[in-house]
Parts: C-alpha cells; sequence; structure tokens
C-alpha cells in the first residue's frame, strides 16, 4: 500500500486533530518533525507490521526511533507536563489518520508500551520498564477486512473449546 501524508491541513480538518490545534500552532512543540517521522512509508509498513505479526500497538513498530528524533525528545524530556501530554495525544492522532487511511479501524483497546515511573505531576513523566520511554499505551487497530491470524487468546479459546472436557482432566 502506499503511504499517507498528513499535512498539518489534514490534520486539522479531522474531528480530533482540530482540538490539538494547540499543539500545532506553538513553535516549539516539534510538530513538523512528528508529520515527517509519519509521513514515511517504511514506518507506516512497520506500524502495520507491529500489529499483524506482533499482535502490538502499531506505535510499538516505531517508538524506539520516534523516542531518539532529537527534536521530538528534547520536547517530551523538556516541556511542562501538560505539553507533554499534548504532544503524545496529537502523535496519537496522526496514528489513527495514517491507520484508517491504509484500511485500519480502532479496537477500542489499548496496548501496553511501557510501565510509568512515580513522580511529581510537574516533572516530566518517563517510564521505568517497557518498550517505550515516554509512551504508557497505545491504540490497538485492527484491518476493516478482518485480520489475517488470529491472536493468542483466540487460538487458545478454539483449542479449548475443542478438546473435551474429559481429556482435559486426564492430562
Amino acid at each position: 500500500m502506499p503511504s499517507v501524508t498528513i499535512t498539518r491541513e489534514k490534520f486539522l480538518e479531522d474531528h480530533q486533530g482540530r482540538t490539538f490545534s494547540d499543539v500545532v500552532k506553538d513553535p516549539e512543540q516539534p510538530f513538523d518533525a512528528v508529520l515527517e517521522f509519519f509521513n514515511d512509508d517504511n514506518r507506516q509498513r512497520r506500524m502495520e507490521e507491529s500489529e499483524i505479526h506482533h499482535d502490538r500497538p502499531p506505535l510499538a513498530g516505531v517508538v524506539r526511533e520516534l523516542e531518539s528524533h532529537p527534536a521530538i525528545v528534547r520536547s517530551l524530556a523538556e516541556t511542562h507536563t501538560q505539553r507533554s501530554m499534548r504532544l503524545r495525544q496529537a502523535i496519537g492522532v496522526v496514528m489513527r489518520m495514517i491507520m484508517e487511511a491504509r484500511g485500519w479501524r480502532k479496537t477500542g483497546r489499548k496496548g501496553s508500551l511501557g510501565v510509568r515511573a512515580g513522580g511529581h505531576p510537574s516533572e516530566s513523566n518517563h517510564n521505568t520498564g517497557g518498550l517505550a520511554f515516554w509512551f504508557i499505551r497505545a491504540e490497538r487497530y485492527e484491518r476493516a477486512e478482518g485480520m489475517p491470524y488470529r491472536s493468542v487468546r483466540e487460538r487458545c479459546q478454539k483449542l479449548e473449546s475443542a478438546v473435551p472436557l474429559q481429556s482435559r482432566s486426564e492430562r
């Protein structure tokens, strides 16, 4: 599938995106760097592969690279907690727009990306464990036409329902 390009204009036309106009218009926020990062075809492919092959949120496929981008990490680390949260939320909207344009829909579930450190609300909030340093969880997606593979949970349920109760007790 060809890559999707999200512009400032498209973002601000989106029903959720327009609620983050403060992030888009703030010259201290690296919103252009976020758009440039996510408009890359290879990253969009890895976001999809994260869901398909790793049963993880799309952000899991690119989060380490995102968090190593100098402008983005500087903003997440140095800005006030509220502004940092707004940027992270805006990133979630960009991801949703890309995933939906590529034929995916939200599941309504979140997937874990990290374990948050207990800190003071006015300090930078980062994780102490997990895959990501700044993101705790991210939206999960599924293909509109259905997923090519079943989850481990679905496979387990099918297996357990196929094995007669008596056979299970004999194990």
